[in-house]
């Protein structure tokens, strides 16, 4: 069960630690203090139902409906597209005293954001449902396959935990409305560029 349970956290770990849609809205909010523990609280539950469903084996729903990887990659770029346009329009305008003053948008908002970014890109349910779940094959045991399951919801928990209140560390730095221009500009163009990877395979 240990080296399952190892397996499955440094396999979770591993699929979320590159800098995606969810991460760097995360990361956004941290800088801006902003419902931190409701956001990652929110993200860590999402993983843990869809590692759940993919350890238990929902992956075969997609060799049933082999048109839903289309339809969920087109949502999901949809959706990046119109989010990176919001913020580089931010960018453009450069009204950021709000944020400098620490004044954000609201609690259901946010979630909201965070929803569309996680419940409408095709990655997540990749690496869940698909890489982890296919990981989890491995193991035959019961005991095994759950710990395995745990460990990669854990890992997931600390990850958005450690991403939202680790950002405080930068906040120093985030006084000044050029800092929050650059990190605008830098996550409309990754939602851009995640969108294109989205849509490519399809075009």
């Amino acid at each position: 069960m240990i080296s399952a349970a190892i397996t499955g956290f440094f396999t979770s770990i591993s699929l979320i630690l590159a800098i995606g849609a969810q991460n760097a809205f995360v990361l956004r909010q941290g800088l801006l203090h902003s419902h931190i523990f409701p956001l990652c609280f929110f993200c860590g539950m999402s993983d843990a139902l869809l590692i759940t469903a993919g350890v238990a084996g929902f992956g075969y729903i997609v060799d049933l409906a082999p048109w839903l990887p289309m339809v969920m990659a087109f949502g999901g770029a949809a959706f990046l597209i119109l989010y990176g346009a919001t913020r580089l329009y931010a960018v453009w305008l450069g009204e950021y005293a709000l944020k400098t003053n620490g004044q954000t948008t609201g609690l259901w908002p946010t979630l909201g954001v965070a929803a569309a970014l996680t419940w409408l890109n095709p990655h997540v349910y990749l690496d869940t449902l698909g890489l982890i779940g296919a990981v989890s094959t491995q193991y035959t045991d019961t005991s095994e396959k759950w710990a395995f399951g745990v460990a990669a919801v854990f890992a997931s928990f600390i990850f958005f935990f450690s991403l939202g209140y680790g950002a405080r560390l930068l906040a120093p730095y985030m006084k000044s409305t050029h800092t929050w221009r650059i990190l605008d500009l830098i996550i409309g163009l990754t939602m851009f560029a995640i969108a294109a990877g989205l849509l490519c395979p399809f075009i």
